[in-house]
């Protein structure tokens, strides 16, 4: 029996030799995979697709406001910084909302004056 134990012990040594160096790149790279991707920009947080989705929301309602804003009134970039606010501020608010984005009258304004 005890040539049998020690050809089993030899077995399950050799088999744990062969399969050591892949179960250690295993855990390795199940460690450092999420940390690479994450600093290389490959995973997108939350936070940044959210922000991401505001600014495009923004700069859609922007032209809606100056394609509004110069059909009311010709001329927009000429007038002075103060005034283009005031016109943007009028027409930021979207059809079916009664607030105002104050990055929407940002933007728009910043259009207005080109």
């Amino acid at each position: 029996m005890s040539t049998q134990a020690m050809t089993m012990r030899e077995t399950a040594a050799a088999k744990w030799a062969a399969a050591k160096p892949v179960l250690t790149g295993l855990v390795i790279g199940l460690i450092a995979g999420p940390i690479i991707s994450g600093m290389s920009g490959f995973q997108v947080r939350t936070s940044t697709a959210q922000a991401a989705e505001h600014a495009s929301v923004v700069e859609q309602q922007a032209l809606f406001c100056v394609e509004r804003a110069r059909a009311a009134t010709p001329g927009t970039a000429a007038l002075s910084y103060q005034a283009r606010s005031d016109l943007a501020r009028q027409w930021a608010a979207m059809p079916g909302t009664t607030t105002v984005d104050q990055d929407v009258v940002y933007a728009c304004s910043g259009k207005l004056s080109n």
